[in-house]
């Protein structure tokens, strides 16, 4: 019993900290006038936070010894959560609303397309990867292409997470900004020190814990949401009719010439961008290679797609009230930002409580997110790039943590930097697609493929979508791209992969000499 006492002291002790930090951040703010706490809100969010980060020290003390991967334990149901309540983040959730609202369902594609780059993972990718026991998604790459090449594939991996958590933690810091009456630089700087604190706590069977929780708060509280806001004078059928109109052609998932005009091509570029990026990642192939069996690997990954499609509902409908309600009448002028739409409904459409509860489901979404892109880039960090100890395979805890500070650190000034969440959501695939696509499919299915080939195939297809530029970080374009609107309308980006994926299996016939590793 006394072990057992001093066992659990140390989490309440970190407990009681986290609650006392989080109840000084909010008196500092009201003391320096730096916002107008709104304090029932804020008191809810410091009740949440603590539950949450108390399952994590909780889980964390029973979960088994390997940080990486649970000792490839996870059961499939506890494997679905944790996997679905990943995708359906902060930038999931905001981004959806955003688009909806401020450029028509057509242009929503992030939702069901990372939902079918979880089918096509699952079908296609978890089988091989776990029944041949990697550890990272970078293992295979490693064994076909060398560990020297590493650095070169961990970088767009490592930019993948960066700019997935950056999205988290704007989205979170607009939801805080709007709803507890904080501004938007103080809400992501809080956000992500929150997140980077909790993340910091444990391994993966206690992010697959905490998961759980998240998820269930996110449903529950969006469902309520969403039934507050038709739930009055205003229909679902009548906001239909009226976002149809308001709309007109862009009012509709499926492509159309229409709506779409010049940007047909580059619709299904970032189409096929979302559906085949979302697969080359450390925080998709944690889960997979985490999974009890192989059966349980693809199991999980293509039911998790379903729930990512459902999931995205709640947020469509909820950008849909935001173009059908009259604000005028509220004597309001709607949201001051696309990228503030769904905390902004929540707060002006919903009463009080229903907020609350509201601003719950976007923190719950934010942190299942957040702890696992972050304990993604720490893996890849301490297993493939960092000298490897081949008798613990687990890394140092030590090690672990100050990664994590790194890399929330340097989410939280991206986040700062650039406020369209939707943008840095997208931007997250685009890496990946480009640049480790067409690596990780030649090292699990082309045996003739080897380093020369992967080196010239990422050089070509680095050239080919940094050509494109960047509008996100002010880049410009210097490949004559065609332009219309200062909007490339080819489609460059999967040029880029294919030309990658070619290049590799072309250049690796031509020149078949293996690299010394």
């Amino acid at each position: 019993m006394t072990s057992r006492k001093k066992q659990h002291s140390p989490v309440y002790q970190s407990l009681l900290i986290l609650v006392l930090v989080l109840l000084a951040v909010g008196w500092l703010v009201e003391y320096l006038d730096l916002g107008d706490i709104m304090w029932p809100a804020y008191l809810s969010m410091v009740a949440f936070y603590a539950l949450i980060f108390f399952a994590a020290l909780w889980a964390g003390q029973r979960s088994p010894g390997d940080h990486i991967l649970a000792n490839k334990s996870l059961p499939l149901g506890l494997a679905v959560f944790t996997m679905s309540a990943t995708w359906v983040g902060g930038g999931f959730i905001n981004g959806t609303a955003e688009y909806t609202y401020s450029s028509g369902l057509i242009w929503v594609q992030a939702p069901w397309g990372y939902a079918m780059s979880l089918i096509l993972g699952g079908l296609f990718f978890a089988g091989p990867m776990r029944s041949r026991g990697y550890t990272t998604m970078l293992d295979p790459l490693e064994a076909r292409f060398g560990r020297r090449l590493n650095v070169l594939f961990y970088l767009p991996a490592l930019m993948g997470d960066l700019f997935w958590t950056s999205a988290i933690l704007v989205a979170l810091g607009s939801t805080f900004g709007t709803i507890l009456g904080l501004s938007p630089q103080l809400s992501i700087v809080l956000s992500a020190l929150i997140v980077i604190i909790y993340t910091s706590s444990g391994g993966l069977w206690s992010v697959a814990v905490t998961d759980v929780i998240q998820l269930l708060v996110l449903i529950v509280g969006l469902m309520i949401v969403v039934w507050v806001v038709f739930s009055g004078e205003q229909s679902l059928g009548s906001a239909w009719s009226i976002y149809r109109n308001e709309m007109g052609s862009s009012a509709s998932f499926l492509p159309n010439r229409e709506a779409l005009g010049a940007y047909w091509a580059y619709w299904w570029d970032s189409a096929l961008m979302l559906m085949l990026g979302g697969i080359p990642w450390q925080v998709y192939f944690q889960r997979v290679l985490a999974a009890s069996s192989a059966t349980v690997a693809r199991r999980l990954s293509v039911i998790s797609g379903v729930v990512c499609l459902v999931a995205a509902i709640p947020a469509v409908m909820i950008g849909i009230a935001a173009v059908s309600t009259d604000w005028e009448v509220l004597q309001l002028s709607g949201p001051p930002d696309p990228a503030y739409t769904l905390p902004y409904v929540i707060q002006n459409l919903t009463n009080p409580w229903v907020a609350t509860l509201g601003l719950g489901a976007i923190a719950a979404a934010v942190m299942s997110s957040a702890d696992s892109s972050i304990l993604s880039a720490a893996s890849l960090t301490t297993w493939n790039i960092l000298p490897r100890n081949n008798q613990a395979k687990d890394p140092s805890q030590k090690v672990m943590r100050r990664i994590i500070w790194i890399v929330g650190i340097t989410t939280m000034l991206i986040a700062l930097k650039v406020t369209s969440i939707y943008v840095l959501w997208v931007l997250c695939s685009d890496l990946v697609y480009c640049l480790l696509l067409a690596p990780l499919i030649t090292a699990l299915f082309d045996r003739k493929s080897n380093a020369y080939g992967a080196v010239a195939g990422f050089v070509v297809a680095f050239i080919l979508r940094a050509g494109g530029g960047e509008p996100a970080f002010g880049i410009d374009p210097w490949l004559p791209y065609p332009v219309t609107d200062d909007i490339i309308t080819f489609p460059f980006r999967t040029l880029a992969m294919l030309s990658n994926l070619v290049t590799i299996m072309v250049v690796s016939r031509l020149w078949p000499i293996r690299w010394r590793s």
